[in-house]
């Protein structure tokens, strides 16, 4: 779109070594835990969850940015999505966890960052319509990014890849 590309693969959130920076589907206290959460803090190591402790904890919607420690990234964004069927409206703060993600790397001249699917794993959030929701608050603010010029969902499974994929095609703006 424009000037900024926006792809979807399968693979590890953990080892996007040409990625600036790593999105990490937190949980309110920023500590490790499973799924993504997991994998980002026992790849960055225990600096991480300090460097986290002071910025915890955070709402549903909000990110918050640290360093990669040592990720092949410069910086890891961490979003608290939504709870699916307890934390409403699901779609607006799944929303806001990606508005949000896309500031903070704005403020720090981030140019590439990759995303998991927030919310999709014990959050319960359906990966399709969590798709949905994510490609169409990225198209959104597209005309608001300056320095990121690369936007990667990095999904767990082939069969998240074909669902982020077909909404990836059937949300992108036509001109």
């Amino acid at each position: 779109m424009g000037d900024v590309t926006v792809e979807c693969m399968t693979g590890d959130i953990a080892s996007q070594p040409d990625m600036d920076a790593v999105v990490n589907a937190a949980n309110a206290q920023l500590r490790a835990g499973g799924g993504v959460a997991g994998a980002i803090h026992r790849a960055a190591g225990p600096a991480l969850e300090e460097e986290c402790r002071p910025l915890a904890p955070i709402r549903p919607g909000e990110a918050v940015i640290t360093g990669a420690h040592r990720l092949p990234n410069r910086y890891v964004i961490h979003c608290l999505g939504p709870v699916y069927g307890v934390d409403e409206p699901a779609s607006e703060l799944l929303a806001a966890c990606y508005r949000n993600a896309l500031r903070r790397a704005e403020e720090k001249g981030i140019r590439s960052i990759a995303f998991p699917a927030i919310s999709t794993g014990i959050f319960g959030y359906p990966m399709e319509a969590a798709a949905r929701v994510a490609f169409t608050t990225i198209f959104e603010e597209l005309p608001r990014l300056s320095s990121v010029k690369h936007i990667r969902f990095v999904l767990f499974s082939g069969e998240d890849q074909r669902i982020h994929a077909k909404a990836l095609e059937e949300t992108v703006p036509r001109e």
